[in-house]
């Protein structure tokens, strides 16, 4: 191969990387058998905890959620079990189909024309949200919640460097945990791509003046962008219902395991008029040469393995499994089974917050309505607290002024269906004894 290259020898292949920052060797131990390398892996995986050994009621958008056995049985179907992109649409019918379906349950849900089949995880979602405004738009503008997830923004802001996108940052009411409403006023204006909140934000309040924020984006010519909690989905509007442009969200809760952090879905929809600066794939339905109902992939111009530099999609194959798992819970679940989903998710983090709150040197930081996540201020060292919980098999709230310094010793926890109330109890009990210790 070298030769053919007209290449000396191996090195020659690494010549546009600066010497200066190559790397001698890797300091890495000598090779293993397969045997020996499974027996090592097996080692360290005995080191974990599940949420059945350590109850955790750890906040910031990833909970346990209950996942029946009949997801995992369709998604282990040998005609199902693959992410690949289904490019020959005849031999594909079925997954086609099914990925229909989960664009329509979605476009139900948030009460949106049109959804995707979905993006990467829900960070993703709002970074190519920022992209889709500035390509409608034309501005180069995007306005967010400083309240927001750090690794949102992180993502967004890295998104963003390529096309010049300006994030600006809007702040918060350090009294309801809500977006400060007159700053948001003030930022909005002609230069504005799009507009972003979430409902509930990421200290699990809701925020209840959707309706005069979407008159303040509408009157700055901007796109209002959503993003929500679908596990909410069942008790709360549909942000189709209050003017939304683009609706994004995290919908790992629907069918998919928590997996470490991985894989994520990432719930895109938004109004008929975008539909092609949505990305993402879409799947049509059309009729065959003998006039069959059939399903294909629809406005494929838009996407890379067409456009290439200019695609407006750049997801292509690792989704269509979590987006089959996603179709499959909520045809489990049902309408009335989201509703009551939902109510339990909500009742059970109205209860757990008014027993922590109950407990001396513990105190709820917002009034405001919030649905399965509240932040907790506590008297003492929160890392501590957390640190004596571990110890009784509890893994406690998210410690949050690493981030937000102005909470210092307060923590974001998260509740969902899969907490007991025996869970509850003693997580309560145990706060009372480490925090008198």
């Amino acid at each position: 191969m070298l030769k053919e290259m007209g290449l000396n020898d191996i090195e020659e292949l690494f010549s546009d990387i600066p010497k200066k920052i190559g790397i001698k060797e890797l300091d890495l131990p000598k090779g293993m058998s397969q045997q020996e390398t499974e027996q090592m892996l097996r080692r360290i995986a005995n080191k974990n905890k599940s949420f059945y050994d350590v109850t955790s009621f750890l906040g910031g958008g990833v909970k346990p959620h209950y996942i029946p056995s009949v997801v995992k049985s369709i998604l282990s179907r040998a005609e199902f079990y693959t992410a690949y992109t289904p490019y020959q649409s005849e031999a594909s019918q079925g997954f086609l189909q099914a990925m229909f379906e989960y664009q329509s349950m979605i476009a139900e849900l948030t009460g949106m024309d049109i959804a995707n089949c979905s993006l990467y995880d829900g960070f993703t979602a709002l970074a190519e949200a920022a992209l889709m405004c500035t390509r409608i738009s034309r501005k180069k503008t995007f306005v967010i919640p400083q309240n927001i997830s750090w690794e949102k923004k992180s993502i967004l802001k890295n998104y963003a460097k390529g096309p010049g996108i300006e994030i600006k940052e809007i702040p918060y009411d350090i009294k309801t945990g809500k977006i400060d409403f007159e700053e948001l006023k003030k930022h909005v204006d002609e230069t504005t791509s799009g507009v972003y909140i979430e409902n509930p934000n990421f200290f699990g309040v809701f925020e209840d003046k959707v309706d005069e924020i979407s008159n303040i984006v509408k009157d700055a010519g901007s796109l209002f962008v959503v993003g929500i909690d679908p596990i909410s989905s069942g008790i709360t509007k549909g942000p189709g219902e209050y003017g939304v442009d683009i609706v994004i969200g995290e919908g790992r809760a629907f069918g998919n395991h928590m997996d470490f952090g991985g894989s994520s879905l990432g719930i895109f929809a938004c109004k008929k008029e975008y539909l092609r600066q949505m990305p993402g794939r879409i799947i049509g339905i059309t009729q065959d040469t003998d006039g069959r109902r059939a399903f294909c992939m629809a406005l494929q111009t838009r996407e890379q393995h067409i456009r290439r530099g200019r695609a407006t999609s750049n997801i292509c194959t690792n989704e269509g499994l979590c987006a089959l798992a996603t179709v499959s819970y909520l045809s489990w679940l049902g309408g009335n089974g989201l509703e009551e989903l939902s109510r339990i998710n909500f009742e059970k983090g109205q209860k757990l917050a008014e027993e922590i709150e109950s407990i001396d040197g513990f105190e709820k930081m917002f009034d405001s309505v919030h649905f399965n996540e509240f932040v907790i201020k506590c008297n003492e060292d929160a890392n501590n607290i957390n640190k004596k919980l571990l110890k009784k098999g509890i893994q406690g709230g998210l410690i949050l002024d690493t981030w937000y310094p102005e909470f210092k010793n307060c923590m974001l926890f998260g509740v969902s269906e899969m907490h007991s109330d025996n869970g509850i109890k003693k997580l309560v009990s145990s706060l009372k004894e480490v925090s008198h210790v």
